[in-house]
C-alpha cells in the first residue's frame, strides 16, 4: 500500500513540479546545471519505472510516450536551453512523462487484477 501511495505521489506530483520549474525559475534563480542534473535523475527513474511496467504488462505505449517525453526534456536542456522554446518543450516533455507513468500504472493495475 505504501509503494502504491508513493507511486501515486510520484506520478502526480513530479510532472506538476517539473512543469512548474520554469515559472519558479523567474522567482528563484536556478543554475543552468540544475537542468542537467534533473535530466540525469529523470532518465533512469522514468526508464526504470516504465521498463518494469512493460515487463509486467507488455504494453509498449507507456515506454514510447515516456521516451518521447525524455527526448523532449533533453532537447530543452541541450538544444533550446535559455531560449523561448525551453519552457514549452520542458512542459510538453513533462506532461508526456506524466501521462506515460499514469498509463503504465493503469496497465500494471489491470495486469495485477487479471492475475488475481
Amino acid at each position: 500500500m505504501g509503494a502504491t501511495a508513493a507511486c501515486l505521489v510520484h506520478c502526480i506530483a513530479l510532472p506538476v513540479l517539473i512543469a512548474a520549474l520554469p515559472a519558479l525559475a523567474a522567482v528563484f534563480p536556478i543554475p543552468e546545471s540544475f537542468h542537467v542534473y534533473a535530466l540525469l535523475l529523470a532518465v533512469p527513474a522514468t526508464g526504470g519505472a516504465l521498463l518494469a511496467g512493460y515487463r509486467r504488462h507488455g504494453a509498449i505505449g507507456p515506454v514510447l510516450g515516456g521516451t518521447v517525453g525524455l527526448v523532449l526534456l533533453a532537447l530543452a536542456v541541450f538544444v533550446w536551453g535559455a531560449t523561448p522554446l525551453e519552457a514549452p518543450v520542458t512542459i510538453g516533455g513533462s506532461i508526456l512523462i506524466g501521462c506515460a507513468h499514469l498509463a503504465n500504472w493503469r496497465f500494471r493495475r489491470a495486469a495485477h487484477l487479471h492475475l488475481a
